[in-house]
């Protein structure tokens, strides 16, 4: 309108001036007559230069130009194309004989020097005015304007405001010239629900089931939580083509959404109204093969799935051929893929549809056997090359197979070096003709070593923690001083060194891992080294406490052990094998844990494991698969080799244990306690089984379940000699024993106080530990970030456990339950943080807490513990 305007101004001035310069002068205007251009002269200029806008036009002195013309109507048009300016006039200033003069007459428009947003959220603002355009120096235009509005209500709309409503208004800067300034006022409003969802034409498919079908698109109803009924634009058409594949599934390919519409309740609800049109219901006939030569019919029918007759379901008809859902899918596509064809093709058509019933082809154009060319590694600056390429299990030469780069992505994830969520392989220079391609792998590497270092006040004095772990060490660079960044790293060994001390105990721990013995295969060694020293501690009444080191007790271990992971079931499978020593020294110590406060005990054994572990998505965060573990722990059954009456030291310890119990134990009989259980325990005999599982499930998007079942118990060969007082499970609590003076197990049961789900002692607030204990949780989880510099998740949890002190007590549905959400951090340089709220809907077995109700909520803290 506004260029209509415009032009019809210009050609009244234009006459005016005719006539008006026709009656002025002796050479006379004459409409449609060929002119010379003398000159023209551009006026109403404020910040472009007038000779570019001369230039612009098109028009030189000396041109021929008809007046009026094409020519004048031409550069009209084209200075309007540049939404400069708000108003362009020309005149005639002077005829002389055939010389035309003309003046350029422009009004520019104002440019933006300044915009605020109000009801936006700052950190919003700034995506906004780059979505929009609205930046300084910008000239302002209706267009613009009306885009910029247009834009920002159909952004909030589609996020479920419907009842969005944007205004833009400008004003003059008075510190510069012809510049405005602008102002956004959004007010998004609340975001519409969705109350009903009403169908219509659907008779073989229930409104619940269409319902159902719609993944993000929900109606109101009670009890529902995690899918709320807000109406999102984008997720109801992307909803939309799910109905239609929800038919598909059931039978009806024909079906269609014929329309849908929003009908609105008020303010803030809405129904949905579709529209569908169901057709006739199919079946499967023949499914024919055509141009498979690398694998018969019956494979490929095998793979695919589906039989003549079957319902038809165009969704997994696609599934079959090629499933985009998963990373290891088992469709027919994969199958090439996983077998060197890279480049084939596999394509089902309709041949026929007689009645209900439609025949397929499943055309397959297999392509040229895909090999390997170029295999390179980039992004590793601090791990050598060696540590990643022993990992890989795709290698130049090899023939292309999908299945080994998924199964390298999970290896090198659970290495722990690199960023599991930014391994990245790229297939780069496919060739068909030749059947190669080059396979990049860009790595990012993650902090691979761990400091820890705390300080604390507790048990009557300070306690302190220095522990170093390396888990991408390298030994063979211990003498080069140029490797040390700060130490020698790169070669994937593990070292790890611990103290931990206080007034009343110390701790000293040395930890070395070779994952590659020899460096040919994967052959894990593993040496451990430790020693615990616990001094006995008295308390006063003002809470002061006094160490006598006199009085001590002390473990001093080692421990071997080669793990090697084997080819059968299925190569996740490890096998382990390790060996032992613990000396148990105890010097006058005497505090009731034991029933002997001086002597030794010695305990020899050897542990056999098969662990399983297949997870997907990184050691931090895994998102599928699963990770079980299964051991068993023996010493010799030293009692079979020995002419000691077990029976009758066993006897005599349970009648004097008695007594101690009763508090009518002598002196002398205490010392006889002592000595007996001395007898019995000096070589330790026992078996220990345990067996732990984890799986993985993606629910929704990143919402990831972990299933967990733990289950351990302690047996002894002989029932003469008795269960050792060593070794034993302790449940209950934040699971952390960051010093055990027996070798016990230490459980994670949240909502409970630390081993307070554990048989104690007759008498006594002392837990002596249980033979036998089971576990159960389930644990949502949900990442915030999985950032290489720190990655955190929440997490809820429910949990349930308990500990049994002999197999007739023994009954795995006996539970203590308990609740609650926690908080998980990690950050390379210090490992796992997290915090955990537990409820305890059960009564622990601390006896002081006989009958006095449910655990109720408790407070715990993670440090190192398990991911």
């Amino acid at each position: 309108m506004t260029r209509f305007i415009s032009l019809n101004h210009f050609l009244t001035t234009l006459l005016i001036l005719t006539t008006f310069i026709a009656a002025a002068q002796d050479d006379t205007y004459e409409d449609g007559k060929s002119y010379i251009l003398g000159g023209i002269d551009v006026t109403g200029l404020q910040s472009y230069n007038e000779q570019t806008v001369k230039t612009y036009t098109g028009l030189r002195v000396g041109q021929p130009i008809t007046l009026p013309g094409e020519q004048i109507s031409e550069v009209i048009k084209k200075l309007w194309g540049l939404e400069l300016f708000s108003e362009i006039d020309i005149f005639i200033t002077n005829i002389e004989e055939n010389t035309v003069f003309l003046e350029l007459n422009i009004i520019e428009r104002p440019t933006l020097t300044d915009v605020k947003f109000y009801g936006v959220k700052k950190g919003k603002v700034e995506g906004l005015i780059k979505d929009t355009d609205l930046k300084k120096g910008k000239k302002i235009t209706e267009s613009l304007i009306s885009n910029s509005k247009n834009y920002i209500t159909n952004k909030y709309k589609k996020q479920g405001y419907l009842n969005a409503d944007v205004t833009i208004a400008t004003s003059k800067d008075t510190i510069e010239g012809n510049t405005r300034n602008m102002v956004v006022n959004v007010n998004k409003g609340d975001k519409v629900k969705i109350r009903e969802i009403i169908f219509e034409g659907n008779e073989q498919l229930s409104d619940k089931k269409l319902r159902k079908a719609l993944k993000s698109t929900k109606q109101k109803k009670l009890g529902r939580f995690w899918k709320k009924s807000k109406y999102i634009q984008d997720d109801y058409e992307e909803d939309l083509d799910l109905l239609v594949d929800k038919f598909a599934e059931n039978g009806y390919r024909d079906a269609r959404v014929i329309s849908d519409s929003i009908i609105k309740v008020d303010e803030n609800n809405i129904d949905l109204k579709i529209k569908v049109e169901e057709g006739d219901k199919y079946y499967f006939g023949n499914i024919d093969f055509v141009g498979n030569t690398v694998y018969t019919d019956r494979q490929l029918n095998q793979v695919l799935g589906i039989k003549k007759g079957d319902t038809y379901n165009g969704v997994l008809l696609r599934e079959r051929i090629a499933d985009n859902s998963k990373p290891d899918p088992s469709d027919v596509t994969s199958l090439y893929q996983n077998n060197g064809y890279l480049f084939s093709t596999i394509n089902p058509v309709e041949i026929s549809a007689a009645n209900d019933t439609i025949d397929f082809e499943i055309r397959i154009i297999e392509g040229k056997e895909t090999f390997l060319d170029h295999v390179t590694v980039s992004g590793n600056d601090k791990t050598n090359d060696h540590v990643i390429y022993r990992e890989l299990r795709t290698r130049p030469g090899q023939k292309y197979n999908k299945a080994d780069i998924i199964r390298t992505i999970r290896e090198l994830g659970q290495l722990g070096f690199f960023d599991a969520e930014q391994i990245t392989p790229d297939v780069l220079n496919a060739n068909p003709n030749e059947g190669t391609v080059d396979l990049a792998w860009n790595l990012v590497e993650s902090g691979s070593s761990q400091i820890e270092l705390q300080g604390g006040y507790g048990g009557g004095g300070f306690i302190g923690t220095l522990g170093l772990s390396f888990s991408n060490f390298s030994v063979q660079n211990l003498f080069k001083k140029e490797k040390y960044k700060p130490v020698p790293m790169g070669d994937g060994q593990t070292f790890a060194l611990r103290l931990q001390a206080s007034r009343t105990y110390r701790v000293y721990s040395l930890n070395f891992a070779e994952p590659w013995l020899g460096g040919k295969k994967p052959v894990r060694f593993n040496l451990s080294m430790s020693r615990t020293q616990q001094f006995a501690a008295s308390y006063d009444n003002s809470g002061n406490v006094d160490i006598d080191k006199d009085q001590q007790f002390s473990i001093t271990g080692i421990t071997a052990g080669l793990a090697k992971r084997v080819q059968w079931p299925d190569d996740f499978f490890t096998i382990s094998h390790s060996l032992s020593y613990q000396l148990y020294d105890f010097r006058n110590y005497n505090i009731g844990l034991f029933n002997f406060g001086d002597g030794k005990a010695n305990s020899l054994a050897y542990t056999f494991g098969i662990s399983r572990n297949a997870t997907q998505g990184g050691r931090i965060f895994p998102r599928g698969g699963s990770n079980f573990e299964i051991s068993a722990k023996f010493t010799p059954p030293w009692s079979v080799f020995s002419n000691k009456d077990f029976r009758g030291l066993k006897n005599r310890s349970e009648e004097l244990e008695e007594k101690k119990n009763n508090g009518t134990i002598t002196p002398t009989e205490s010392v006889e306690l002592q000595e007996v259980d001395q007898e019995r325990f000096r070589l330790l005999e026992y078996y220990k089984v345990k067996f732990k599982g984890d799986w993985y499930t993606t629910l929704i998007d990143k919402l990831v379940l972990r299933s967990n079942a733990e289950f351990g118990f302690l047996g002894s060969y002989n029932s003469a000699v008795g269960n050792v007082p060593f070794e034993r499970f302790y449940v209950g609590g934040d699971g952390m024993g960051n010093f055990t003076l027996d070798g016990r197990d230490v459980v994670q049961l949240r909502g409970y106080d630390n081993q307070s789900i554990t048989p104690y002692a007759p008498g006594s607030n002392t837990p002596d530990g249980a033979l036998i204990y089971n576990k159960f949780s389930l644990e949502l989880r949900y990442p915030l970030t999985l950032k290489p510099s720190a990655s955190i998740y929440g997490l809820a949890f429910l949990e349930g456990g308990n500990s049994f002190n002999n197999f007739q007590d023994f009954n795995p549905f006996e539970l203590k339950r308990s609740a609650g959400v926690g908080l998980r951090i990690f950050m390379p340089a210090f490992g796992l943080l997290g915090i955990d709220f537990g409820y305890g809907f059960d009564e622990d077995l601390v006896p002081a807490s006989a009958g006095q109700g449910p655990s109720g909520w408790q407070t715990h803290f993670i440090i190192g513990q398990q991911f």
